[in-house]
Order: structure tokens, then sequence, then C-alpha cells
């Protein structure tokens, strides 16, 4: 039997809506064969049997998840995300220190496995646009704040592994370690039934490594 919901993930909810900070390790929504049945969305209808997805995360990615608790509210908040309206916010630790404070990564994206998900750099891939910018560093690793500009599957990692700095803890991209450090920060859009613009935030949960 899946967990129950932990009220702590609740960051915002309204009529409309719902954001919820996801934990890493955890799926946005169920997979194929018990073993992974247990997901966000599950424990999330046992509190609100309405809600939808709108997007998702990566299961070793934590931090801040909408849901739609209308299909009005769900329609909108899609089509936001279909425009590129709603501005994502991530932080990653990063192995390395990159040679300048900020910067654009514009490289095409292909899948290139299936079990598990794969994806690289191929110029044939769809094009992905990151922007990212230097916050703090150590010895051997660095904390950047990353605006993806597209939405692809694995593109920050994928992304920060081609310019060579794999996120740390990364199990496909890079090396394996206590969690993956990337984490969704910030969600920014127009609310869909308020019209207002709301910001949502959620700090943080990893330490940047040092030696």
């Amino acid at each position: 039997m899946p967990e129950t919901f932990d009220e702590r993930w609740l960051v915002h909810a309204d009529s409309s809506l719902l954001v919820l900070d996801k934990p890493s390790g955890l799926l946005c929504q169920p997979g194929l064969g018990a073993d992974l049945s247990d997901s966000l969305l599950t424990r999330v209808l046992r509190v609100w049997p309405e809600a939808q997805l709108v997007h998702r995360l990566d299961r070793d990615t934590s931090g801040l998840i909408l849901m739609a608790l209308t299909p009005e509210s769900h329609r909108n908040l899609s089509q936001l995300f279909a425009e590129r309206r709603i501005q994502k916010r991530y932080v990653a630790d990063v192995h390395g220190v990159p040679d300048a404070s900020d910067g654009v990564i514009a490289l095409p994206i292909a899948k290139r496995q299936h079990r598990p998900p794969l994806y690289g750099v191929d110029p044939a891939g769809k094009p992905c646009l990151t922007l990212w910018r230097l916050q703090k560093q150590s010895a051997a690793c660095s904390r950047l704040e990353l605006e993806p500009r597209t939405g692809r599957s694995h593109q920050l990692r994928v992304h920060l592994q081609a310019i060579g700095h794999p996120i740390v803890g990364d199990p496909l991209y890079g090396e394996a370690a206590d969690r993956l450090h990337l984490h969704a920060e910030s969600l920014s859009f127009r609310h869909p039934g308020s019209g207002q613009e709301l910001t949502v935030q959620r700090r943080c949960p990893f330490d940047l490594p040092t030696p």
C-alpha cells in the first residue's frame, strides 16, 4: 500500500491548483509494474481526488510541481507550459568550476536509450536552451542557478554534462552519490483563476559539497 501524503510537501493550495515540493527519489506519477506504483500523484489523490499533473520532474529531482484541481485550470496551465509562459528556476551543484559567471547552452537533445531512458546531445535532436548563472563555488564544485527555456526530458542533466560539469550525484550522466543535486526552486506564472502573477519558491534542501 502506498505511503500517505506528507503535509510538509504542500507549498500552495487554492481552488484551482496545488504547488507541491516533491522529494528526491519519488516518481511524479506511477510507472508500469507494482514496484513503480507509488508516486507523488497517487499520494496526492488520496487528499485531492480531482488533482491532475500539469508537468513532471525526474524521479531523482526534488522541487516544485504544479497540479490542477479543475479541468479548466489544467487546460490553462498546460497552455502556459506549451507557450513557455511559466518561468522555472532550478538550483544544481556541479563538478568543477565554469570559466565564466554565466552562460547559455543551446544544444539539441535526442533519446539514445529506452531502458533506462538516456538522452544525449544530437544534431538531429530537438532544440534545447538553458541559461545558467554561477551562484557560489567550493574547491571542486559549483552551485548554478538554471533557467530552462525549453522543457525536454533530462535537459539540464544532459546540458551540464555536455559542457563538462555534470551534476553532483547523477547516476546516469555522472557519478552516483547520496542524491541528485538538482532542485526545482521557483515557479512564476499567471494564475489561471485570479489572473494575478504568482511566484512560489522552495529553498534548496542540500548543501554545496566541500572537500
